[in-house]
């Protein structure tokens, strides 16, 4: 098994701060691992490092995550659960994204429906049907909406999605972006049909993982997703 790392950002309060390629992780180590982590979050990251997947929609936000690393990390090796470690560093960071101009400028005064406008970027007609599939600026949704918003989501999760659509992060690579998208719309088909969250989402990162383990499955898996969207 290869290394994952794309390079060395140095350090900060002493911590190694390394890129790393996110779809090997994914692929080949911890499937959850999503935009960036640390020791205490996943066992695998060395003690002395924090990983941020490369970003490619090179929107910069790399100063937001280390700060929230930090928050995170020290706040579980003093014995706080992950999920009290991430409400934590989350309030910092939200508090960070909104100290930005644009951002204030943005939510000042406008509608819904402008905000979506800008965080519209590409629409993948191919697999559009009866839900519209949209690559986004994943850092306006978490400058704008949700922090966390990480790789994709859909109307049936996130209330700030309009109804039939499903959104593809643009930080993503483009050969990426497949496994996630059969992920959304596996996801969305079952909670469509009353499964809850939680197993909607289990069902999904195990088709996501099927895939990445063998491509060949990938195109026709998303194909029998689409026919069964509603």
């Amino acid at each position: 098994m290869k290394k994952p790392y794309v390079k060395n950002c140095g350090k900060h309060s002493g911590f190694d701060v390394w890129i790393v390629d996110g779809k090997y992780v994914r692929t080949f180590i911890e499937e959850e691992f999503t935009n960036f982590g640390q020791h205490f979050r996943f066992n695998f990251i060395p003690e002395n490092e924090f990983w941020i997947d490369a970003e490619h929609g090179n929107h910069g936000e790399e100063k937001y995550y280390i700060h929230h690393l930090l928050v995170e990390n020290r706040l579980m090796k003093a014995g706080k659960n992950y999920s009290q470690a991430l409400e934590s560093a989350d309030v910092l960071e939200r508090a960070e994204r909104g100290k930005l101009e644009f951002v204030r400028n943005m939510l000042d005064g406008k509608d819904n429906k402008h905000v979506i406008e800008k965080i519209h970027k590409k629409l993948l007609k191919k697999y559009s049907s009866k839900t519209n599939v949209w690559v986004v600026r994943g850092d306006l949704v978490r400058d704008l909406f949700y922090v966390d918003f990480t790789e994709g989501g859909h109307d049936k999760v996130y209330s700030f999605i309009p109804k039939q659509e499903i959104w593809l992060d643009d930080d993503l690579s483009l050969q990426e972006m497949k496994f996630v998208l059969l992920h959304e719309i596996h996801e969305r088909n079952l909670m469509a049909q009353g499964k809850s969250y939680d197993d909607a989402h289990d069902s999904s990162s195990e088709i996501e993982y099927k895939c990445r383990k063998n491509p060949a499955l990938l195109d026709p898996a998303i194909q029998k997703e689409i026919k069964l969207v509603s």
